[in-house]
């Protein structure tokens, strides 16, 4: 039976969670990960559930922490106090994961973590932490986590599974970090439960009236059911007049604490609040404060004996909506007294962010000392990596700046680090203060670009382009850097924004960045990458072609600055791609994808990894490619974003899996429309002609290589130029010559520039489709031999097919049956099963009996085994397996483990042949 003293809610008769949370510590005892997200409204009984596991984890080590809503914003608050019991341990941590985590801890001084390293480094440490015992962390009130701690610890959680290591999250409700992770909700207690609980602490009889009003309205839940009654009289209680009308429950129950805490002395209740606003919990830096406002060590007895306060080695409250009264029934006198002596009390050095953050809490207005030290708090915030902190900082410091013009670059930079962050709304807001005051031209120029930013980052569509166009040439004479990198973004836009963008938003962006002054000295790369583009739409590909291969193999192969790679490399990729450069393209893209994964640069690890799906399922090389879209799908289930779907809309189309391509194909046309993405449109459109054509429905194929088209007017670039043999072959088939040769002529200005025999072998291909006779069979030798001279083994395919398919139509079945075979051969090796179908019936066509191959599957791998396979082969040792795919070293060994049982193998040494005889070669 419940008392007045009990610490927390009754764990009653909770047979379905304590059976789940059970089975999760056996798991863990058995050496299996596991993460749960325990969800369900306030005081319905999830900290109580957190009491049971951690008293059952018999043998299990367990770290505890809560998210503390004033401390939301601030980067990786509740990381560290999860990790901190385990730090001495992060000299075990490989050196790029122990930096990290060092620079988000404000450990050492660096530049900002990316926080998915960050992630990695706190998998590593607590499946470190579980080789000596298996280990527990519980998280009560996930849901006010800052956003950094949240992201990290969901990125943890989703990759448990080999390690003997729990994660349990308790929350109101699970964010968007947390989406998809197992979860169970912990519902309101039934009736029966439910009266016997409020019978235990209401000692009298009420009307019955009364008791079904006070079940309806607590609907099981049994925090309200011990606290709503507390403090009232029995008439009160017997009458039903004590209850609290039209009130959210929470609400309710936190009214129901605050008439506890009107029966406490007046010390108690400032010792309390100290408490509230103190959220680490630390009893030294506690009574130091209290010390200063000369609170008595003897107020803790009346909080401790009400239950209401835990006093140990951590300071708790009985539960989360306690530390919420008290505050709230503070005055903002008592609040900002309370907040200045924590500031005074703790340490400038060693926790300068937290310092200033009472600081601001202390001030009752502006105060530029204040606001200074919140801006100096913005910086650290951004080295380490928490740009919504920095955000955070940069907000309450506009608050409290009195002068108009310091007032306005405060809120213009804090503009700039919400968008960073993600936080769009919150930026147009801040514009908003920034122009009420006093702006240079520079500062006002500078507004605008940020507008332009949101634009492009929100709908990524045709608004942005020529904001950011008249800002560029706004800021001209004002940051000449700033401008010319400001026409880049620009360019990009323009071009992503495709038909959606203005008829000549690329051709005047170009112009006005050709007219540009240069900057003096030495270009940098982002310099020579937009003189490439420039002349590129301005004056043709001949004019631009030395610029393109000198700024595309700057970026492949040069020296230049992460900064600039990370920001510039996507649109190096369109100069790669301009001069059909399979090489420079290829070395690129691999450059990037080794340095995001050496670095643990998850974000731009995804972009890169979809990118490199695509070259590798054109290369032919779709078992990589099928890794590689495994990985993308992992990223984004880590980084609880979207992910791009261009890497498995290529894949399954270039296979011919038209059930599985065709929703993946439209879903992506339909998102691109509605949100104005031109290039996503043309992706989709792209990939559905090679599929209809790959199927032999030619007509579907030239409606989709048509939409794939670039503009009228526009030039043929990326993705609009390799549309253009889809369609001539599709035109070709269909009778449409006209249409075929027109897109002929365009394919020629295209590739005219082009590095190899990839856009050249393209064009020959294409020009043997419209001609005849012995034109005809040059044209499809020269194909051959062109793209044989490639690694793009998909289109040499291609033309072996091309080619028998016009011998057998020109009856000479001999000759036919070399090319269809060979085209069937490599076909059915890749795994382009529609193609293979193609020319499988050509050769039945031409009385030859093929055999339809399927690609061996024998051994079972999944793509991520595969992936792991294949590194495995090359040398790498476990732990650097799982920094390279984001793993613990036991993930990997438990893949492995699975390898070697497919593959009927023992030993590394044995996965190369095994690999290749089981066609998981990589070409």
């Amino acid at each position: 039976m419940a008392t007045l003293s009990d610490p927390r809610p009754p764990l009653l008769n909770r047979q379905r969670e304590r059976a789940v949370l059970d089975g999760l510590l056996g798991d863990l005892r058995d050496g299996r990960g596991r993460a749960l997200v325990l969800r369900g409204e306030a005081g319905v009984g999830k900290s109580a559930l957190l009491g049971h596991v951690v008293e059952a984890a018999a043998g299990i080590r367990v770290e505890r922490a809560a998210g503390v809503e004033s401390e939301m914003e601030l980067a990786f608050a509740g990381l560290h106090l999860l990790c901190a019991p385990l730090l001495h341990r992060l000299n075990r941590l490989p050196g790029p994961q122990r930096g990290a985590l060092e620079a988000a801890f404000g450990l050492r001084e660096g530049g900002a973590p990316d926080r998915f390293l960050v992630g990695l480094a706190v998998l590593t440490l607590l499946a470190e932490a579980a080789e000596e015992r298996a280990l527990l962390c519980v998280v009560d009130d996930a849901q006010w986590l800052d956003q950094s701690s949240s992201q990290v610890l969901a990125f943890v959680a989703r990759r448990l599974l080999a390690e003997p290591v729990g994660l349990i999250f308790a929350t109101r409700e699970p964010g968007e970090q947390f989406r998809g992770l197992t979860d169970l909700e912990v519902r309101g207690l039934p009736p029966r439960e439910s009266l016997t609980l409020l019978r235990s602490v209401v000692p009298f009889q009420l009307d019955e009236r009364v008791t079904d009003r006070i079940l309806a309205e607590t609907n099981g839940n049994p925090l309200a059911l011990l606290e709503l009654p507390r403090g009232l009289s029995p008439i009160q209680l017997a009458g039903g007049f004590g209850l609290v009308e039209a009130q959210p429950l929470p609400a309710r129950i936190e009214q129901g604490f605050q008439h506890r805490l009107e029966a406490l002395p007046v010390e108690t209740r400032a010792l309390m609040l100290v408490a509230a606003a103190e959220p680490t919990g630390n009893p030294v830096l506690l009574w130091r404060a209290a010390g200063q406002l000369g609170i008595p060590a003897s107020a803790a007895d009346a909080a401790k004996s009400d239950g209401l306060l835990h006093m140990g080695t951590v300071v708790r409250f009985r539960h989360p909506l306690v530390r919420s009264a008290v505050y709230s029934a503070a005055s903002p006198q008592e609040r900002r007294v309370t907040h200045r002596a924590l500031a005074e009390a703790t340490n400038r050095d060693q926790d300068p962010d937290r310092r200033a953050w009472h600081l601001a809490a202390a001030a009752a207005g502006p105060d530029e000392e204040v606001a200074a030290e919140l801006a100096r708090s913005a910086d650290r915030a951004q080295a380490r990596g928490g740009m919504a902190a920095a955000a955070a900082f940069l907000q309450r410091a506009v608050e409290l700046t009195s002068d108009p013009g310091l007032q306005s670059e405060r809120a213009l930079a804090a503009a700039q680090a919400n968008v960073m962050a993600g936080g769009f709304d919150a930026a147009s807001g801040l514009l908003a203060i920034a122009s009420a005051g006093p702006l240079n031209e520079l500062q006002q120029a500078r507004v605008d670009l940020v507008h332009g930013q949101i634009a492009f980052a929100t709908s990524m569509g045709g608004d942005a382009p020529p904001i950011l166009a008249r800002v560029a040439k706004r800021l001209e004479p004002l940051d000449p850097a700033l401008a010319r990198q400001t026409y880049l973004e620009a360019w990009y836009a323009a071009l992503f924004a495709g038909r959606f963008a203005g008829a000549d938003d690329l051709h005047e962006i170009s112009r006005a960045a050709r007219s540009a002054s240069p900057l003096p000295g030495a270009p940098r790369p982002p310099d020579l990458l937009l003189d490439a583009l420039a002349v590129l739409v301005t004056e043709g590909r001949a004019a631009a072609a030395p610029l393109l291969r000198r700024s595309a193999w700057v970026f492949a192969e040069g020296e230049i600055t992460l900064a600039e790679r990370l920001r510039w490399s996507p649109m190096a990729a369109v100069a790669a791609s301009a001069l059909w450069d399979e090489k420079c393209w290829y070395t690129m893209q691999s450059r990037e994808l080794r340095h995001c994964r050496e670095a643990g640069l998850l974000g731009p690890l995804g972009i890169w990894v979809n990118a490199m799906a695509v070259l590798e399922t054109w290369r032919g090389d779709l078992a990589e490619a099928a890794s590689l879209v495994a990985e993308a799908e992992a990223i984004a289930t880590a980084t609880g974003g979207r992910g791009l779907a261009t890497g498995v809309m290529m894949l399954t189309a270039f296979r011919g899996m038209e059930a599985e391509a065709a929703p993946l194909i439209e879903r992506a046309t339909a998102q691109a429309r509605a949100s104005g993405q031109g290039v996503g449109e043309q992706f989709a459109q792209w990939v559905k002609a090679v599929l209809n054509n790959g199927l032999g429905r030619h007509e579907e194929a030239l409606a989709a290589a048509l939409a794939a088209q670039a503009a009228p007017g526009a030039p043929e670039m990326h993705v609009s130029m390799w549309a253009l043999s889809e369609l001539i072959e599709a035109a070709g088939r269909t009778g449409q010559t006209r249409q075929a040769a027109e897109a002929l002529d365009r394919l020629a200005e295209a590739i005219a520039i082009g590095d190899g025999g990839w856009g050249p072998g393209l064009y020959v291909r294409s020009q043997a489709l419209l001609s005849e006779g012995e034109e005809a069979e040059l044209r499809y030798r020269e194909a051959v031999d062109l793209l044989g001279r490639t690694g793009i083994r998909t289109e040499l395919a291609r033309a072996h097919l091309l080619y028998g398919e016009w011998l057998r139509r020109e009856g000479r079945r001999t000759d036919a049956r070399t090319q269809l075979r060979a085209a069937h051969d490599m076909f059915s090796t890749i795994g382009m099963q529609a193609f293979a179908g193609r020319a499988h019936n050509e050769l039945l066509a031409t009385g030859e009996t093929a055999r339809k191959r399927t690609p061996d599957n024998s051994d079972g791998l999944t793509p991520q085994e595969g992936q792991i396979a294949r590194l495995a082969r090359t040398g790498l040792s476990n732990p650097e397996i799982a920094a390279q795919l984001f793993l613990s070293p036991r993930t990997v060994e438990y893949h492995l483990r699975k390898v070697f049982a497919k593959l009927g193998i023992t030993s590394r040494h044995q996965l190369s042949q095994a690999l290749s005889a089981n066609g998981h070669e990589r070409s």
